[in-house]
């Protein structure tokens, strides 16, 4: 069981495992070496903050992507790394005491779940995890069914083991790429073992083609989707094919990660026989979602070639990496949603902390909310979770301005049970938390939509003749993050270059051109806004009378006052106690929530004092929680608000521009301009095909 605070004062606890094979539900200090180390574990280890949680990430175990305000999953392989997480004097909780346990009780709830049911709720009906086969076929059926709404795509890079990676376009008249239609591009399996990533990809497609939903003629209509259900075909293979272990052992290649490459720094030993048969057994091979160029070897990826999140020998040096860089670089790709498991999450970069808010942070977080709203998930900046590097969305958001979200799908691991999983998490029936209000089907429809909003991405319109191809480019040299070395050191960054380019055929009349803005976001600036007033003075923070027993906890409200008297951009919560830094006596911890219940920011460290901070704070009146964790009646807490004003928006000032030109069939150029065009707008170029009008302007 897990313990999931809900609200002031209240504490539920959360099944998320077959009742039996949970662990304790509080996190003490790291337990003593028993017989259960040698079982391979999901613990929840206690981190309630972004740093907190990326030192996790930085012991080189294999972290999950799931965590909330109280600490995140980790996956323990035995004995070996739960002396590692003992050494770094992490508390933690054992979430799944017997990690094999559950996937063979998963197994069986599969195999009589399909026995049971003719046909699930899902567009497609399947009642069972696909392979790849099933996929490659299915997209081929669909094409066949479906010809002039389904165009087969192959990927220009064949996998490490030589393996095409197929997808679909689904759109009217889908053979026409030339179209200017905006794009939604949704994906899976960049990790193996995660099985349902592909599955609700897949079945998006089926939703846009068979479900008879309303709205799918005007999407069909107006945008085109992409659906690439397996990224890395070869390790999703392997991990689809092997034999069910279910312990996360090295040779467990069911639960395999990453692709197949051969890092120049494997041992010799460790480079003989095929990707599912080799000495260094499921841990041989590269992170997909940690190899791409932007931000690429910074923290949140390990430089350790046997790591689950090893970030490759260079930016964008994977095969499967580069198959979406050139997607998305060859397509004005203005939504994208990357898929995952597990951990009920909407992200949104950026990935690192140390970038700042992107400077659509507004309108990005309000997309991601009414995803959020369908299928029940958090909605939180990637950084939220812990740092990470070289994520996809991380570079297509930067580098091409187009929203780009990873979805993780659901609560109960890699690959769960197909009914709750899959069928569940999609359709929003129980126990998914989307339930009853669309799940990701919903969310999937809204991303679409939101694929097509003119006010999300920018608009080029005007007059081209007939047989010729307006075509805009772009191309630029990016840098990577300062590059952490295996020592720790860290080096400068690596220069990458990147080209966009994407065209649209004349038709002999109007146009209208769905782009994303000629300038990149990276180049744009950061969020920010200037204050309207000043903060809100400090004030100290109520204490009740008394000390709450260890184990309890007590409550007290504050209140924050916006404008038109104080425009606050952060708040920070203070809490400290006489004692030491850290003090081994006393422990406690703090919770802050809003009026709604809901817990907006959190201190639980064993530092003295605690620190909490929230930005821009609603206002309002907010309960203070404090947790006698351990000792307190020893040391009575106090604690202070302090306020600060916002940042102030940094903003660039300069200008990239689209290069516009207009050929005939015979690569004849008739006319070149630059673009100058921004989000939410539209620009009007005339004819561009006429020479004796050449310009560079945005008009």
């Amino acid at each position: 069981m897990r313990i999931t605070r809900v609200g002031p004062g209240v504490v539920s606890a959360v099944a998320l495992v077959a009742a039996g094979l949970a662990g304790a539900g509080v996190a003490t200090a790291a337990p003593q070496p028993s017989a259960q180390d040698d079982k391979v574990q999901i613990v929840t280890v206690q981190a309630s903050t972004q740093k907190e949680r990326s030192a996790v990430d930085a012991l080189g175990l294999d972290t999950t992507e799931h965590a909330d305000e109280h600490g995140v999953d980790v996956v323990l392989h035995g004995a070996a790394d739960v002396a590692r997480l003992r050494a770094s004097g992490k508390k933690w909780t054992v979430k799944v005491a017997d990690l094999a346990a559950v996937e063979r009780a998963n197994a069986k709830k599969d195999k009589a779940y399909a026995a049971r049911v003719a046909e699930s709720e899902l567009p497609s009906g399947r009642t069972s995890y696909r392979t790849l086969a099933d996929y490659n076929a299915e997209m081929t059926a669909l094409a066949a069914k479906y010809p002039t709404r389904v165009k087969p795509l192959t990927l220009p890079n064949t996998s490490v083991l030589g393996k095409p990676v197929h997808g679909i376009e689904i759109t009217d008249d889908a053979a026409n790429t030339k179209d200017g239609k905006p794009v939604f591009l949704i994906m899976g399996a960049h990790h193996a073992r995660e099985w349902p990533s592909s599955e609700h990809a897949m079945e998006f497609a089926y939703d846009l083609l068979e479900s008879g939903d309303a709205r799918n003629a005007g999407l069909l209509q107006g945008m085109r989707t992409i659906v690439v259900p397996v990224v890395n075909v070869d390790g999703f293979e392997i991990s689809r094919s092997a034999a069910p272990l279910g312990d996360f052992s090295t040779f467990d290649y069911e639960m395999k990660r990453k692709n197949c490459s051969i890092s120049l720094r494997t041992p010799d030993a460790d480079r003989t026989g095929p990707c599912d048969a080799n000495p260094a057994g499921r841990l041989r091979g590269t992170d997909p979602n940690r190899n791409y160029p932007g931000f690429w070897g910074g923290p949140g990826a390990s430089t350790y070639w046997k790591s689950d999140t090893y970030r490759g020998d260079a930016p964008g040096s994977e095969p499967e990496v580069d198959n979406i860089r050139e997607l998305v670089s060859s397509r004005q790709v203005t939504t994208l949603i990357t898929n995952h498991t597990y951990s009920n999450l909407v992200l949104r970069p950026p990935s690192l902390a140390s970038t700042g808010f992107s400077p659509d942070e507004i309108q990005y977080r309000a997309l991601g909310a009414d995803f959020a709203a369908h299928n029940g998930y958090a909605n939180i900046p990637s950084f939220g979770l812990y740092d990470t590097s070289g994520s996809t969305e991380d570079w297509s958001y930067w580098n091409t301005g187009g929203y780009g979200f990873t979805f993780e799908i659901g609560t109960e691991g890699f690959h769960p049970a197909f009914e709750t999983g899959v069928v569940a998490e999609y359709a929003g029936l129980a126990p998914a938390a989307g339930a009853g209000l669309g799940g990701n089907r919903e969310a999937y429809y809204r991303a679409a939509a939101a694929a097509m909003d003119p006010t999300m991405h920018s608009t080029i319109t005007g007059k081209a003749p007939a047989n010729t191809t307006l075509t805009v480019s772009k191309s630029y040299v990016g840098t990577t993050s300062p590059v952490i070395q295996p020592d720790g050191t860290v080096g400068d960054p690596i220069p990458y270059t990147d080209t966009l380019t994407s065209s649209l055929a004349g038709k002999g009349g109007a146009f209208s051109w769905a782009v994303n803005p000629s300038t990149r976001p990276l180049v744009v600036g950061r969020y920010g806004r200037d204050a309207q007033g000043p903060p809100q003075p400090s004030s100290a923070i109520t204490n009740p009378a008394g000390v709450p027993a260890p184990g309890s906890s007590e409550s007290s409200e504050v209140t924050i006052t916006g404008m038109p008297t104080y425009d606050n951009g952060k708040v920070v919560f203070t809490f400290g106690w006489e004692g030491p830094n850290p003090d081994p006596n006393v422990d406690w911890d703090f919770y802050v929530y809003d009026a709604a219940g809901n817990q907006v920011a959190s201190a639980a460290t064993l530092a003295n004092p605690e620190v909490a901070a929230a930005l821009d704070p609603v206002p309002g009146t907010y309960t203070v929680e404090a947790v006698n964790y351990g000792g307190g009646s020893d040391a009575d807490w106090s604690g202070t608000m302090s306020f600060e004003s916002p940042v102030p928006a940094y903003e660039s000032g300069d200008k990239e521009t689209w290069n516009l030109t207009c050929t005939t069939k015979q690569g004849k150029v008739l006319g070149s301009r630059s673009i100058v065009v921004d989000r939410g707008q539209a620009v009007d170029v005339g004819n561009p095909c006429n020479r004796a009008k050449v310009t560079s302007s945005n008009e």
